[in-house]
């Protein structure tokens, strides 16, 4: 399409993120950016219940710290599903490699979520990403490439 956007392997995202502001910009953003946001929510549960509903999702992004439990949990539902997971948090997990492909630090802003986002979506086409940005840590393999070779 000339002109047009390019058509993205990343499109369907999920939010897991308990702060109402944060969690409302960033699917704010994500949605005029062109992405289809399937789910905000606050909750474990609730994250779970959707991935392990088959919710068609490219990558979910996710606090480590909720309200109700760890994002890690999270992270293993999706692992499970060959669903890319992308920690948003102020702590990368030690153990995070194993079920992420990576974690953006917070505070992060909106150019450098969009960035990392960009970046995932390299390796899915196994490309290499054109910028990294700042706060942003990508892991090289196992569980977490799942989906992205």
């Amino acid at each position: 399409m000339l002109f047009g956007r390019k058509q993205r392997s990343i499109d369907k995202l999920l939010v897991v993120e308990d702060e109402p502001l944060v969690a409302f910009d960033t699917e704010h953003l994500l949605s005029e950016q062109g992405f289809t946001v399937v789910a905000t929510v606050d909750r474990v549960a609730d994250a779970v219940r959707l991935i392990e509903g088959g919710v068609a999702l490219d990558l979910v992004l996710v606090d480590v710290n909720l309200a109700d439990g760890s994002g890690i949990d999270v992270a293993r539902a999706a692992s499970q599903r060959a669903i890319p997971v992308l920690f948003v948090t102020g702590a990368c997990p030690v153990d995070a490699e194993g079920v992420a492909v990576g974690c953006l630090a917070k505070p992060y802003t909106s150019r450098d979520l969009l960035a990392s986002i960009d970046a995932i979506e390299s390796w899915v086409e196994g490309r290499k990403p054109a910028r990294m940005p700042g706060g942003l840590r990508l892991f090289g393999g196992g569980s977490s490439m799942t989906g992205l070779t």
